[in-house]
């Protein structure tokens, strides 16, 4: 009877290494399942922490659980009991769940991105590029990380803004920023 139970418990621990391997694989395969927020390119300017790898995403979770069945699986296998086989699972599934989640973590922030929202402007120092003459409308050039951001500029006051004057960006009307002489 015993050597029953001890097979029944390392095939339960075989399908559930086997059911996390698949669910890796068709996520390899087929991409990110869960967790994905792409809004096709709309600004929504919401504030949730989208910037990284979540340690529950399907990855890390499916390698856990291929982990946990495959440890299991050699703890049962090696004649230890449900509970230390368990215990071993559950090592090896964080040990190598945590390994894929820093794997993931590393390639995540090696990314860069030279996406530019209108907040991003506000309140920076830009430089004039085009005059700005008494009520019109000029051009000022501003860098932002590793981007030049040119944009249509107005003075805030309605004063004329010689090209190369250093400017605060004060608010953004539309296409058009509004300026007002760095001090």
């Amino acid at each position: 009877m015993a050597s029953l139970v001890g097979l029944s418990a390392f095939a339960i621990f075989l399908g559930i290494a086997a059911l996390g391997f698949f669910f890796l694989i068709f996520s390899l395969f087929f991409g990110e399942l869960f967790g994905h927020a792409d809004i096709g390119g709309h600004d929504a300017d919401f504030h949730g922490d989208l910037h990284g790898v979540s340690f529950f995403s399907s990855r890390v979770m499916s390698v856990f659980v291929t982990a946990f069945g495959g440890f299991g699986a050699i703890g049962i296998h090696l004649g230890y009991g449900i509970g230390l086989s368990t215990g071993m699972g559950l090592a090896g599934g964080l040990v190598f769940g945590a390994l894929i989640y820093l794997f993931a973590a590393f390639l995540f922030s090696q990314q860069a991105s030279s996406d530019i929202r209108v907040n991003d402007l506000l309140g920076k120092t830009a430089q004039v590029i085009v005059a700005i003459p008494r009520g019109g409308l000029g051009q000022v050039s501003c860098v932002l990380g590793e981007s030049v951001v040119e944009r249509i500029a107005r003075s805030a006051d309605g004063e004329e803004i010689p090209a190369n004057a250093a400017v605060k960006i004060q608010t953004i009307v539309g296409e058009t920023c509004v300026v007002r002489r760095a001090e």
